[in-house]
């Protein structure tokens, strides 16, 4: 494993950490991101500033209390600010080069991703991206991330002339609030439009809701995954479930083997890596490589006929039940809802 060893020169570091709103509201990556700069300046001794492109309701300003920020800049920009993404990162680039911010954190989300490089192109900065962890050693900055399973660090030298543009993988964000993130009274600035920030070349025409039946199950939102538990019958009526529900839809390696579906669909360290919201794990025992390959989800459920099957001990719930049983009551359920007929009563 190489090291990646950033030394900070001078002064301590000012942190500008980018949040984005989505409908005015904080999502679970903003509150990942906002306990990870606390963390961070923590470990640089570094003081930190959030920035957002859009006002803050009085829940969000709660909320980055809540998480130690003491100052938000509010940056204003163009009606249509949203739909380009050039003119962001010349306008985030403004701010943290008035600033004089030495590091930039951010992120990797679809936005975030996007950002980093124009960021770091705009200021002229170092940059180091999907970042998996840090820690100070020897008076130096060390960072790794994580690719084809082999934690994987660039080397660069960080001094204090040069800022450093670090977006974080969403898959170890966590948006808890540990106790040593002392709620504190929130300033906010103002940060007016500047004149020599021109239009961009690109502009976004159009947004499309990803559709969770064909989104890549490492994007997935809510997972259903089946293994050899579930028979072919079963394995229609899952992919049923998946089509009332809109979620998506994942297998097993023997279920991919025994032809259930197609190999982009399979979960695991053989094939997908994923970390969704809810993964609901069906008549899956739990191999190594399946177990490697979903701990980073948010919540797990799992139905399985075996209690002792290794899936059971890693839930977050888990049933002991007959699929054959369960599938044909949990549909008629969840149609039972959509119909809006109310409690149902019974085992459904």
């Amino acid at each position: 494993m190489a090291t990646g060893k950033f030394q900070s020169i001078g002064p301590p570091p000012e942190i500008l950490v980018f949040v984005d709103l989505p409908e005015g509201e904080l999502d679970d990556y903003g509150k990942g991101i906002l306990s990870e700069a606390s963390r961070l300046a923590k470990t640089l001794s570094a003081e930190w500033s959030v920035l957002c492109l859009a006002d803050a309701s009085d829940e969000v300003m709660t909320t980055l209390a809540a998480y130690g920020a003491r100052k938000l800049i509010l940056l204003e920009g163009p009606e249509d600010l949203a739909d380009s993404l050039e003119v962001q990162g010349r306008l985030i680039a403004l701010v943290a080069s008035e600033r004089e911010s030495s590091l930039i954190l951010l992120p990797h989300n679809d936005l975030g991703g996007s950002l980093a490089p124009l960021l770091a192109a705009e200021l002229d900065a170092a940059l180091f991206t999907e970042a998996i962890a840090y820690r100070i050693e020897a008076g130096y900055l060390n960072v790794t991330r994580q690719l084809l399973g082999a934690q994987v660090a660039e080397a660069k030298i960080w001094d204090a002339s040069t800022p450093l543009v670090l977006s974080i993988n969403p898959r170890v964000l966590s948006s808890v609030v540990l106790p040593g993130m002392a709620s504190d009274q929130v300033q906010v600035e103002n940060w007016p439009l500047s004149s020599s920030v021109v239009a961009g070349a690109t502009h976004i025409v159009e947004r499309i809701p990803a559709d969770p039946q064909t989104v890549d199950v490492s994007e997935a939102e809510v997972l259903v995954s089946v293994g050899l538990g579930c028979s072919v019958q079963g394995f229609t009526q899952v992919e049923e479930l998946t089509q009332l529900i809109n979620v998506s839809l994942g297998v097993t390696r023997p279920a991919y083997d025994l032809g259930y579906t197609d190999f982009e669909r399979m979960v695991g360290q053989t094939g997908k890596t994923v970390a969704p919201r809810l993964y609901l794990a069906l008549g899956i025992s739990g191999s190594m490589h399946h177990i490697g390959g979903i701990k980073d989800s948010k919540r797990i459920v799992s139905v399985n006929i075996d209690p002792k099957a290794p899936i059971i001990a890693i839930s977050d719930e888990a049933f002991v039940a007959d699929l054959r049983e369960v599938m044909p009551l949990l549909i008629e359920r969840v149609k039972s809802v959509s119909r809006g007929d109310g409690e149902t009563g019974g085992a459904a």
